[in-house]
């Protein structure tokens, strides 16, 4: 096997540092808002052809193209798979909270002390890039591989904009996979931000919005009336206590505990009785949790709770992932010799980095480990705190020092022919 602590070094001394700030500045300057995926894409393709990857195109709905490609090896090695997504989040405020300084244009790629700003620098074009300049760095070296090296690029992870955020992109590449027209990975690594720590284990999600009707009646003579917003409070009573019930079954060591939350609450009359009151929340679950079971549990809880107030409830699930309801939990082992093999990589090039922990967010790894049975991480630069917010950017080190262990984690985990 690789030694990835003296690849480290070798690669680092190789690394054209130039190329690649130009190569994440060169992404960033791309407006792939959801929706737009096809500036990335259009972006990406010549890259990937130019480290001979054959890249492929596809619409998973019109105008909204993904991207996949890869490098064969010498046939006698596994399928590592870098998969990401093209779409970033809305810039809504980033000028006007930046104006007049060099950071104003969202897409500009200002460099700052350091760090390299913009919409989709850590979520994730970061990712995108230090994977594909870890196979630039393996070239430069002189290293071919054994086993193949693919990349996915795919469109519509993110949430926010109107008839978008579903997984379009990933499910239409999961099924390719699926129907043998794309080759089947044997591991994969979701670029996400994750400060080059290796997350093994991802929370599932639910949300539920809720519509409570009752019947509105003049102030004056409220008895006329159904109080929505009064049987707002038992329903809400009655979440919080589930929330402290599902918390208390257990803590998982990476993901932490369950629970739910009540994001948004909205009613009133013009002073009159509130016939109508809007309500929004979301369950973080747990590897191992079942959507179907705890979406059942909720409901349950919820209309046990108006029994006797004379006010229906409405439920619609509105963010559909990977399942009908929300997105769902996944993890692997963390003592995946693939994880165990990126987090030394990772070490290798950055003694800091390189922990095993497990996802704060929700992504789309469950269509790898769930639906195509293929073990899969998040790794890359870029903190998630700072992503979705005005001050997204990536620490130029730490994108740098994730090159350098792309490079080497490639190397180890689909061997190397000859240098």
């Amino acid at each position: 096997m690789t030694d990835t602590s003296a690849l480290a070094d070798r690669l680092r001394a190789l690394l054209d540092t130039d190329h690649a700030i130009a190569l994440l500045r060169g992404a960033v300057a791309r407006n792939s808002i959801t929706g737009n995926e096809a500036n990335m894409v259009a972006f990406l393709e010549p890259e990937m052809q130019r480290l001979g990857l054959a890249p492929q195109t596809a619409d998973f709905q019109p105008g909204r193209p993904n991207i996949w490609g890869e490098r064969k090896g010498t046939g006698n090695g596994p399928r590592l798979l870098f998969m990401g997504h093209t779409d970033t989040v809305h810039v809504k405020g980033w000028a006007e909270k930046w104006a007049g300084t060099e950071r104003e244009n969202p897409f500009g790629g200002a460099l700052v002390d350091g760090e390299i700003w913009g919409r989709g620098t850590g979520d994730l074009k970061a990712g995108i890039c230090t994977s594909l300049a870890a196979l630039d760095l393996l070239d430069r070296a002189g290293i071919r591989l054994a086993g193949d090296v693919a990349y996915a690029f795919v469109g519509d992870e993110e949430s926010g904009e109107e008839g978008t955020g579903v997984s379009a992109g990933v499910e239409a590449y999961t099924h390719l996979v699926e129907t043998d027209k794309i080759a089947r990975p044997d591991f994969a690594v979701y670029v996400e931000p994750t400060q080059l720590k290796v997350f093994t284990a991802q929370m599932g999600f639910f949300i539920a919005d809720l519509t409570l009707t009752g019947k509105s009646a003049y102030f004056g003579v409220p008895e006329q009336g159904i109080d929505a917003l009064k049987a707002a409070h038992k329903l809400q009573a009655a979440l919080f206590a589930h929330s402290d019930t599902i918390a208390a079954r257990a803590d998982h060591p990476l993901v932490g505990r369950a629970f739910l939350l009540v994001t948004h609450l909205e009613a009133g009359g013009y002073i009159a009785v509130p016939g109508e009151c809007r309500l929004s929340l979301i369950r973080k679950l747990l590897p191992g949790e079942s959507l179907d079971a705890a979406v059942t549990e909720f409901e349950t809880v919820a209309r046990d709770s108006l029994a006797g107030t004379g006010v229906s409830l409405d439920i619609r699930y509105p963010a559909g992932r990977d399942h009908r309801f929300g997105g769902s939990p996944a993890e692997i082992d963390p003592a995946h010799p693939a994880a165990s093999l990126m987090s030394a990589a990772v070490k290798a090039a950055d003694a800091d980095k390189g922990a095993v922990a497990g996802a704060p967010y929700w992504s789309e790894s469950p269509f790898l480990i769930n639906r195509l049975a293929c073990p899969a991480i998040y790794c890359a630069p870029g903190d998630i705190s700072n992503c979705h917010t005005l001050e997204e950017r990536v620490n130029v080190a730490d994108y740098l020092s994730g090159i350098v262990a792309f490079a080497s984690f490639i190397a180890a985990y689909c061997g190397v022919q000859g240098t």
